[in-house]
């Protein structure tokens, strides 16, 4: 687990934030009916390249013994929880599609995931994605010196199963810094655990990922693509924050 020490330290944080927070400005102008999500990939890594970083994913290992992930991004369409490949398909009016980017500048970590919608999609479509956003907020707020982990576990949760949703359990945020993974684990849900006790300089990776029906998920074929059990959407957002004497600030974002 990481501890930023030095304004050097946080200025590459919020260097590598900006990089993702640039990706995610361009997928929002791009994403539309009949764009690829190769297409979108490919423009992602020529940001991230032109700007003097890394995708932190192109090449990650399979956690189940899949080949390394072939992509910069994860493009994750309607019922894809996290981790869709990018490839040829064609993103269709209504559909909702969860963008992650990840990039390394000079060896530290930004990582964020938004859900879009694709031209004019359903109020159930719109309230999910908009809800999912909350939850994040929700949980945000608890990333105060003082708190512990489980404060931003249960504010996620009490929101989200508050409005009706259920929050996956298979895969939760994390710390980040010179590695994209790092401790602590940071659920969605409430655990027995408490978690460590959150303390200035800490940065994290807080992403909710909810489910518009049962929480359980499946990884398909290609030891990658996470999907909804029951073929429900799904939404994800996420940011890496910094927690400071001032409250959490968010990292992956344009300065």
């Amino acid at each position: 687990m990481i501890v930023i020490k030095s304004q050097r330290e946080l200025d590459k944080m919020k260097r590598a934030g900006e990089i993702v927070a640039l990706v995610h400005q361009r997928m929002l102008e791009l994403i539309e009916p009949g764009i690829t999500t190769i297409e979108l990939d490919r423009e992602a890594e020529k940001i991230i390249k032109r700007s003097g970083a890394i995708p932190s994913f192109k090449g990650f290992p399979s956690a189940y013994g899949g080949k390394p992930f072939p992509g910069s991004i994860c493009a994750s369409v309607n019922d894809v929880v996290i981790h869709g490949i990018p490839d040829n398909t064609v993103l269709q009016e209504g559909d909702i599609i969860s963008i992650d980017v990840g990039a390394i500048f000079d060896g530290y970590h930004g990582d964020a995931a938004r859900t879009i919608a694709v031209g004019e999609v359903s109020r159930e479509a719109s309230d999910l994605i908009f809800h999912t956003q909350e939850a994040f907020n929700r949980g945000m707020e608890k990333a105060v010196e003082g708190n512990r982990i489980r404060d931003i576990s249960v504010a996620v949760q009490k929101y989200a199963e508050g409005k009706g949703y259920k929050v996956v359990r298979d895969y939760v945020g994390h710390g980040i810094g010179t590695e994209m993974h790092e401790e602590p684990q940071i659920p969605n849900y409430a655990t027995y655990e408490k978690g460590v006790r959150l303390s200035n300089g800490m940065t994290l990776a807080i992403e909710p990922m909810i489910n518009i029906g049962t929480w359980r998920v499946k990884v398909l074929d290609d030891k990658w693509t996470v999907v909804t059990a029951d073929g429900k959407l799904s939404a994800h957002h996420e940011n890496t924050i910094a927690v400071t004497p001032n409250g959490p600030v968010i990292l992956t974002r344009l300065y």
